[in-house]
């Protein structure tokens, strides 16, 4: 792999101090930071000038669903949901239960792309199709290798049809973190639950199994609607979170996607054991379950990362919503989190919320080489170390100012478009998938002219 130094630029490390550099250099060597600095003796193969750039850790998406891409502008018949539970039941159920394992692949082939080119390096996936288990993360893994990303991916493993289907889940998973070697592919297999809801004690204690077994990561969907907070008290007589640190789930390498409907107790739980929250805002919105407690959950010292949950795929637009939607829920400007703790929340955050916290989501020597590179000529004020977070919360960059996005030391983007990847191609091949699909749905009757 050839060098790469990076000079001039303005670093927004995120490390533990939260350093900027202003006008510093970075050396890159076989996909790992070698040298941080103002000055540097080291002569590269390639050496690209970043005056008047700044240069981010990738930006990491907390959690998303990819295969969601297909279902964009679908003709759904339905009668319109009025809650989360119908939601589940009137959409996504049925569609999890029509996905093809080349649904996997295009999805993943598209979304990762797109992610790509909105600056962001890695993700946290789940997939959920009941009817495309075995061999599904391989699809994922193929894609994403394809777009040169890096990835968490996992099956969503659920008993909400039967508990040998939630074995299969969890079985795919079991074998895709067997086989797979992250450092080759730069895709790493954890475990997933849905949520406590679909899923009985047994599985949660089979998951903790096999992740201590491997040292793996775990997410499960934690309260993001009422029917998950309804269904412990009734059955277990107990918060959702309560049952999950009852069943020994909890800890610094889960992630809980959503936590919306919990209390103080069960904040308190999460920050007694080190674990972690994906906050998902604008799918928060969109499926209108509430608001996260997420001021309290860092005034408690909790690990907050931010997704997308499969709706939106800029990074910087889920951050600014993580960013103003308290304010208003709370009628206080002042209210947290600050510019500098969302900026957090899409990097350093994130790489812990996703178990990768070693390895990306701050620029420090021994890490990986992933960055997202803004062009800041066209800012209307000077930007500088003491007000890059505002710059980047208040509006002043967008998928537009990226000037490059590195991953592993390799540029896939460039100046908006994928060093190797044919975007007309990649959305024609999406639409295929999704032409099937909605056939599958019985959709094609309302489908006008296509484009």
């Amino acid at each position: 792999m050839e060098s790469l130094l990076l000079k001039n630029g303005l670093i927004v490390t995120m490390n533990r101090n939260n350093e900027v550099i202003e006008r510093g250099n970075l050396y890159i060597e076989d996909g790992k930071i070698l040298e941080i600095g103002e000055k540097t003796q080291k002569k590269a193969d390639i050496e690209l000038d970043c005056n008047y750039q700044i240069i981010f850790p990738g930006f990491i998406c907390a959690h998303t669903h990819l295969y969601s891409a297909l279902l964009r502008g679908a003709p759904m018949k339905i009668t319109p949901p009025s809650d989360f539970t119908q939601n589940l039941q009137r959409i996504w159920w049925t569609m999890d239960e029509a996905l093809s394992l080349e649904d996997a692949y295009t999805s993943t082939l598209y979304a990762v792309h797109e992610l790509a080119l909105n600056g962001v390096t890695a993700y946290l996936d789940t997939y959920s199709g009941p009817n495309s288990i075995e061999g599904s993360l391989d699809r994922i893994s193929k894609a994403t290798q394809e777009v040169g990303s890096r990835g968490v991916i996992c099956f969503e493993a659920t008993e909400r049809r039967s508990p040998e289907e939630g074995i299969r889940g969890l079985e795919e998973n079991r074998r895709f973190i067997q086989q797979n070697d992250p450092q080759k592919t730069l895709i790493h297999g954890i475990y997933c639950l849905h949520a406590s809801f679909t899923v009985s004690d047994d599985l949660i204690h089979k998951t903790n199994e096999y992740a201590e077994q491997t040292d793996s990561f775990k997410t499960i969907h934690t309260s993001e609607g009422m029917a998950d907070l309804h269904h412990n008290l009734e059955k277990y007589g107990k918060r959702t979170v309560e049952r999950l640190f009852d069943e020994e789930f909890l800890g610094p390498r889960t992630a809980l996607a959503h936590a919306v409907h919990i209390n103080q107790h069960e904040i308190d739980l999460i920050a007694q054991t080190n674990s972690n929250i994906a906050h998902n805002p604008k799918s928060n919105e969109l499926n209108a379950v509430g608001i996260a407690q997420i001021p309290e959950m860092i005034q408690k010292g909790i690990n907050i990362g931010v997704g997308n949950d499969g709706f939106i795929y800029d990074a910087i637009e889920n951050m600014r919503t993580a960013y103003l939607m308290h304010k208003l829920n709370h009628l206080n400007p002042s209210q947290l989190p600050t510019p500098l703790q969302v900026t957090q929340m899409i990097t350093i955050n994130a790489a812990q919320a996703i178990g990768l916290k070693d390895h990306i989501g701050s620029i420090e020597v021994g890490k990986a080489a992933d960055f997202v590179i803004f062009d800041c000529t066209a800012l209307p004020t000077p930007i500088h170390r003491e007000n890059v977070f505002g710059h980047l919360v208040y509006g002043s960059f967008s998928r537009r100012d990226i000037k490059r996005v590195i991953v592993n030391g390799k540029t896939i983007v460039k100046n908006g478009i994928h060093t190797s990847l044919d975007a007309t191609q990649i959305s024609q091949q999406s639409k295929e998938s999704a032409l099937k699909l909605w056939e599958r749905l019985d959709l094609t009757p309302r489908i006008g002219k296509r484009f």
